[in-house]
């Protein structure tokens, strides 16, 4: 889930940038300092966006650079777990897949892919199922239910796990195909329906 969260921050310019628009140079320091770090409590920070900072900053003895305080808007990104999201396979694995979602990449273990036996094909690098003979190969649009979610307190991006294996989940193609064969059978079962009760009558 995507998140637009308001804060407060003392933003150092330094005096190297004094005499530059201060307005870009408090853009730069923030973005530096959010951008690509993760939380715990908010998730992972994508980019900082409405900065208003105040033009009179403070000196600290023993610092050449002004402290000057900020607010802007930072736009987070932290999945839920239950969620929904589309995304697309960037990497294939024997144990898996790895899911763009967002800013971040979740793990798809081979034992959620689907309801079948699948193996790792190394020489065209897809997961194939053994029954369905369904393959999932790098570049794929999938969309999936997140299963799990956790973001450490060092700043690293944490850990999502996936699963496909649910109805209306998978690559994009397979629900197409899926919905196609439910309505083909739901017409099929109308018809046999009205032949019953013709035929009683």
């Amino acid at each position: 889930m995507f998140k637009l969260i308001s804060l407060e921050d003392t933003v150092r310019i330094p005096p190297d940038r004094f005499g530059q628009q201060i307005d870009q140079v408090a853009f730069d320091q923030l973005k530096s300092k959010y951008e690509g770090v993760s939380n715990e409590e908010i998730g992972h920070f994508i980019t900082v966006t409405d900065i208003q900072i105040n033009p009179v900053g403070k000196i600290i003895p023993g610092d050449g650079a002004t402290y000057h305080k900020a607010l802007f808007t930072l736009l987070t990104f932290y999945p839920q777990i239950q969620e929904i999201i589309e995304g697309e396979v960037v990497e294939i694995e024997d144990f898996g897949a790895f899911i763009r979602i967002g800013p971040v990449d979740a793990l798809l273990h081979v034992s959620q892919i689907i309801n079948d036996f699948v193996h790792y094909d190394e020489k065209q690098a897809v997961l194939i199922g053994k029954e369905t003979q369904r393959a999932l190969k790098q570049g794929d649009k999938v969309r999936v239910r997140v299963t799990a979610a956790s973001f450490s307190k060092g700043g690293a991006s944490g850990k999502i796990g996936v699963t496909m294996r649910q109805p209306f989940l998978g690559k994009l193609e397979w629900i197409d195909e899926d919905v196609k064969n439910l309505k083909k059978a739901k017409a099929s079962r109308e018809k046999e329906r009205i032949k019953r009760e013709r035929d009683e009558s």
